[in-house]
């Protein structure tokens, strides 16, 4: 693997690419986490009748033909939409150019939960001669999960180029950064866009309604009071390319990519498990060279159901102790977007290294004495950060969590 001192192995972000319902780029994106901005609406996706709620942070700005150039939007999911979109901003974003990209070794991974699950609820329930299929001539070649890579490849006319998607449901953003981190720190690509990306869709949210954990109204991670998630949507794509690469062309560095932790205790479907996630933790700390108390905030999983935020509280004081750093959820701001959810965390982690605060969990009310942690209320504050950690967690005990530390020879410019 080489000398990971050695500016050719180490990994850096030059470019963000991000899609959400607070903010679509970089700098909507970046407004919405210094605001606490949230846009939960009632869900349109798909008939909600029958339920007894049924908000979300869908996106309703997002226009594909303002992001998407030379691929016909119509042959594209809406997940693989988000996608294109998200990587053509971050290449963009990198200062790089379609040419200088179409003549590099690039990967391309991306994490979901649910592929193009989207486009297949909208043909559940239609009795056509011929099946469902032959209302959407063409509906096959969409609906693939393969495609919310390669549709990123084939709308930048990559050539050498490796295009995978990683299904690791709600941690598969983070587990797609890892297999970038480790090509390009090996030398085996030159630049990997790597993130997730997913859309709002009837198959899960109507899962997590049956088990009881979506929220009427809205998410409240850590709070006394919560009452569950509230599903959302979007992509994040992330540049990752060597310190070498980006110094070589001047590039602007977000933030370094120290190392991450993957791990699967698969003890149960749905329900976290402390120690498994302890371990995880321990596994990245130990990946990326850092101590515990070296982490200046966690951008925690935290969704806001009972289960899960009392147990990934309970696991990071098992690792940190009594002086945890600060923890915090952005999906009280974008909701779960599922495969997407890492991906985002890891952008917005990025942004606040750079911009120096910590992003604030918003709706938050009355403290969780079982969950102990200082979230960061409902307003962003300013911090000058070195290290941060971002908790990817999934179902089947899917664990993946990333360290990413400060731009090489940066100060955060200090947000105030």
């Amino acid at each position: 693997m080489g000398d990971v001192t050695d500016p050719r192995h180490r990994v850096v972000i030059t470019g963000l690419g991000v899609v959400t319902s607070i903010g679509v780029g970089v700098q909507a994106f970046l407004e919405g986490l210094l605001g606490g901005h949230s846009r939960v609406r009632p869900i349109s996706a798909f008939d909600t009748e029958g339920y007894a709620y049924a908000n979300g942070c869908e996106i309703a700005d997002f226009d594909p033909g303002q992001w998407i150039e030379r691929t016909p939007v119509d042959e594209l999911g809406r997940a693989t939409q988000f996608s294109v979109a998200a990587a053509g901003m971050a290449v963009r974003d990198a200062g790089l150019s379609l040419d200088d990209i179409r003549g590099r070794r690039t990967l391309v991974s991306v994490g979901t939960t649910d592929g193009e699950s989207r486009d297949l609820d909208q043909l559940v329930g239609q009795e056509v001669e011929g099946g469902p299929m032959a209302m959407a001539p063409g509906v096959a070649s969409r609906i693939g999960a393969t495609r919310l890579s390669t549709g990123i490849a084939q709308e930048l006319e990559l050539t050498d180029v490796e295009a995978v998607t990683i299904p690791t449901a709600c941690a598969a953003g983070n587990y797609a950064l890892g297999y970038g981190f480790d090509a390009v720190r090996a030398g085996d690509v030159e630049i990997a866009l790597c993130g997730g990306a997913d859309a709002l869709c009837r198959k899960t949210f109507t899962g997590f309604y049956r088990l009881g954990t979506i929220a009427p109204e809205v998410c409240q991670p850590f709070d006394r009071d919560r009452k569950g998630i509230l599903t959302g949507e979007g992509a994040g794509i992330l540049t990752l390319e060597s310190l070498t690469s980006a110094r070589a062309r001047g590039a602007r560095i977000y933030a370094e990519v120290l190392g991450y932790g993957l791990n699967c205790d698969a003890s149960h479907p749905v329900a976290p498990d402390r120690d498994s996630i302890a371990a995880c933790m321990r596994l990245a700390h130990r990946n990326a060279g850092v101590k515990p108390h070296e982490i200046d905030f966690i951008s925690a999983h935290g969704t806001g159901t009972r289960a899960n935020d009392v147990t990934e509280s309970a696991a990071i004081r098992q690792v940190f102790g009594a002086d945890a750093p600060r923890a915090i959820s952005i999906k009280a701001m974008i909701g779960h977007t599922m495969g997407a959810a890492s991906a985002l965390s890891a952008a917005a982690c990025a942004l606040a290294l750079t911009n120096g605060f910590i992003p604030p969990t918003i709706n938050h009310r009355t403290s969780d004495p079982e969950c102990d942690l200082d979230c960061v209320p409902n307003e962003a504050v300013p911090a000058r950060l070195n290290v941060v950690q971002n908790n990817g967690l999934a179902f089947g005990g899917n664990n993946a969590v990333l360290i990413l530390g400060r731009a090489p020879e940066q100060s955060a410019e200090l947000w105030s």
